[in-house]
């Protein structure tokens, strides 16, 4: 039943995940910047730990989502954005370039999980 619920809100959860990660880098800065919201080192680490959670929920997302009823190319696209999305938030701090790497993926990663939805309607709508 649970396995059965997130086959079918997978694409909803994934493009859910990437949607709040993108928010999430945008403020960050704006936040350690202007705020002594984090000030304390325990609130600010975190903080800046949402990252891993949603490489978890990603991958979670693209799991169910390909699990059965992918068609190849969205199942290539979307482990391939998945793993480009992790490396780049796992190595943005050595280089800027990943943190816009990362940005790409996510955007690569709503895109696929629109495609897999207009493509399950379409497959169950005939």
């Amino acid at each position: 039943m649970k396995a059965d619920f997130l086959d079918r809100k997978a694409d909803y959860i994934g493009i859910s995940g990437s949607v709040l990660c993108v928010i999430h880098c945008l403020i960050t800065p704006f936040l350690l910047v202007s705020s002594s919201f984090l000030a304390d080192d325990a609130v600010r680490v975190g903080y800046l730990s949402l990252d891993y959670v949603f490489i978890g929920v990603n991958i979670l997302a693209v799991y169910f989502a390909t699990r059965h009823f992918a068609s190849p190319a969205v199942r290539v696209g979307l482990w391939s954005f998945l793993v480009l999305f992790a490396v780049a938030i796992l190595l943005e701090d050595f280089s800027e370039t990943f943190e816009y790497l990362g940005y790409a993926a996510s955007f690569g990663l709503m895109s696929m999980h629109l495609i897999n939805i207009r493509n399950h309607r379409l497959r169950h709508a005939h």
